[in-house]
């Protein structure tokens, strides 16, 4: 399923307009990444947590020429779905 379609099926089950779901998602995309860039800790209840990790700089290697490099230290979106969430699917 692309992004098209989950708004589409959205929308559907919200009973509002493509367009309207559309922006909600929008909304929705923004704010979370507008709070994990500003360093918050992103809890959402029975569904996930999202933050920002910071990852060390670390060895490795080219694999085109087995040449090894230094990946440089970078942060990175991080998700963790809640046991309530992830009990669903068992």
């Amino acid at each position: 399923m692309n992004k098209n379609e989950f708004i589409r099926k959205y929308a559907d089950k919200q009973g509002v307009t493509i367009k309207d779901a559309e922006q909600s998602f929008s909304a929705f995309v923004e704010t979370l990444t507008d709070c994990l860039k500003d360093g918050e800790y992103v809890h959402i209840s029975g569904f996930a947590t999202f933050e920002i990790k910071e990852k060390a700089e670390r060895e490795g290697v080219n694999p085109k020429n087995k040449e090894k490099i230094v990946i440089p230290a970078c942060k990175s979106p991080s998700v963790k779905f809640s046991k309530t969430y992830k009990d669903l699917f068992n």
